[in-house]
């Protein structure tokens, strides 16, 4: 059963430590289950792990925290070459498909070379929940500040942008991520942005922003426009409460 509309979940969290696996699904990731609408089996995700290299322990250990979800995880990955021959059917036969951390720039580079965004597209526009975490979160947007090219943040303005706007992941954790997003949406290299501190998660429907959710306490969502009522452009930031998610 797909989600009743095209649904983002563009995050900073969704893992955390488990008590018999090294990882668990935190609830941003069952809260991506949740808005799927899926009942009666176990949820089916794909992971997408470009940004991370495709490493396969690590698929592993997501692995593991899936089986003690009780959800049905599959990998997709695109190195050394891509490990389903139909991943346009594999993306719509998904409930969620959620995407990790890792280099955006080398994340966009891969999906263009593969033709991977067509297919993501329309695997969004067919109620398949997309959902995931850092550059896993600013991929769906126009873009944002990246470390993708080394420890001095730059933008990546190249996203999928099925969603019209600036996204800044880290927010509260990394010093450069705030300044940048500011600086870039006052000069117009950014349009309206909207950022997440650690643990938080934006809910669009469409390309509306609906909600945000939070598995992290006294986390925010951030909105991040421009004024030009001055002489100069400026950044105008406003604060997003957060729903806190059951679990949190």
């Amino acid at each position: 059963m797909p989600a009743d509309a095209p649904t983002v979940l563009a995050t900073s969290g969704g893992l955390r430590e488990g008590d018999r696996t090294r990882y668990a699904w935190g609830p941003l990731v069952h809260h991506a289950v949740g808005l799927s609408g899926v009942t009666g089996r176990a949820p089916r995700l794909v992971h997408v792990g470009t940004a991370g290299g495709d490493q396969r322990a690590f698929a592993a250990e997501l692995t593991d925290a899936s089986r003690v979800a009780g959800f049905s995880l599959q990998h997709l990955s695109l190195l050394p070459m891509p490990s389903h021959e139909d991943v346009r059917g594999l993306l719509l036969g998904a409930d969620v498909v959620w995407v990790g951390g890792g280099s955006v720039a080398g994340l966009l580079a891969l999906w263009r070379l593969h033709d991977l965004g067509p297919a993501l597209e329309e695997a969004w526009r067919a109620g398949v929940v997309l959902a995931g975490v850092s550059a896993g979160s600013l991929c769906w947007h126009v873009g944002g500040p990246t470390d993708s090219f080394g420890p001095d943040l730059r933008l990546v303005t190249d996203g999928l942008a099925l969603l019209p706007y600036g996204n800044g992941v880290h927010y509260d954790s990394e010093a450069q991520r705030r300044p940048l997003v500011q600086r870039s949406v006052a000069a117009g290299d950014l349009p309206l942005t909207y950022c997440t501190d650690d643990g938080v998660g934006l809910h669009y429907r469409g390309t509306d922003l609906v909600e945000v959710v939070s598995e992290r306490r006294g986390a925010a969502g951030w909105r991040v426009g421009r004024e030009e009522n001055g002489a100069v452009p400026r950044a105008v930031e406003e604060r997003l409460e957060p729903r806190l998610l059951p679990g949190a």
